[in-house]
């Protein structure tokens, strides 16, 4: 239950931190969600060209990856919460991968013209959705029933009746001898009822 609790905790803060981080410098002064998503899967790298919206911006993709993260703690999948995890972690170094390839340098200046807050909320966020992924226990499965295996008897072995060995009730034998005739009167120790 701990553990849970814990990995959503993680989880959320995760894809929370993921969400905000395009509205946040991300380099040179420049906002994270006036990237256009389609810089990131061209070989010329990221443009100065502004984004037609959220939608075509970085944010898409963290948000979708926020979705996802929620379904995760929701159903309890570790699967899905690691998933999004990947899919914000995967967004920005590929972000830095088509910066590098304009820029020639990652770094992180004091004047606010490299690296900036909202890259460390993008990547911060995705190792904490991974970190809460590790910390869920995840479901657990039911354990499957097994039935047992009939085995047939043995043919070479003699039969014998009534069963010993089969389930339902025993049958029951008197420990003494049948009486003998149709005298309802004699007991046990084969003697009439006294006063005959």
């Amino acid at each position: 239950m701990i553990r849970n609790v814990l990995g959503a905790v993680l989880a959320l803060a995760g894809a929370a931190a993921a969400v905000l981080s395009p509205f946040r410098d991300w380099y040179d002064g420049r906002l994270g969600r006036h990237y256009r998503l389609g810089d990131l899967f061209t070989g010329t790298g990221v443009t100065g060209t502004q984004s037609g919206g959220l939608f075509g911006s970085l944010w898409l993709p963290f948000l979708c990856a926020a979705v996802v993260t929620v379904l995760g703690v929701l159903l309890r999948s570790r699967t899905l919460v690691a998933l999004a995890g990947v899919v914000v972690l995967g967004f920005t170094v590929l972000w830095m991968v088509r910066v590098f390839q304009v820029t020639d340098s990652l770094a992180v200046a004091g004047d606010g013209s490299g690296l900036d807050v909202g890259v460390a909320l993008a990547a911060g966020g995705g190792v904490l959705i991974l970190a809460g992924a590790g910390a869920m226990p995840g479901r657990r499965r039911a354990p499957k029933y097994t039935a047992p295996k009939y085995t047939a008897p043995d043919s070479a072995a003699p039969d014998t009746w009534p069963p010993t060995r089969e389930p339902g009730p025993s049958v029951q034998t008197s420990p003494w001898p049948e009486p003998e005739g149709d005298d309802p009167y004699v007991g046990p120790d084969r003697s009439s009822p006294p006063g005959d």
